[in-house]
């Protein structure tokens, strides 16, 4: 299950009885903070996860359909590792 913008909000609206519009943008504000900090060093939100950078390398990519290979470069990446406590509540 895919679980996009529009829901989380939503969810948000539902379960805190405040407008569409500031459910908006406290997520929006909330994301834009993960952008902003977490290239420099790791984010860490307690009892939910980390959110960090790497530096995924260059590689060979192929399309399935034309079968033509093409460089991807290097760039950089937003990875989350979960929590214990996250990772508990899941499994």
């Amino acid at each position: 299950m895919s679980l996009g913008k529009h829901r989380i909000v939503k969810n948000i609206v539902s379960k805190t009885q405040i407008s569409h519009k500031v459910s908006k943008n406290i997520l929006n504000a909330f994301i834009d903070i993960i952008k902003a900090e977490s290239p420099d060093k790791p984010t860490k939100i307690s009892k939910f996860g980390t959110f960090y950078a790497f530096i995924s390398p260059s590689r060979i990519g192929r399309n399935p359909k034309t079968k033509i290979s093409y460089k991807i470069p290097v760039r950089k990446k937003l990875a989350f590792k979960a929590s214990k406590n996250i990772r508990y509540f899941i499994n």
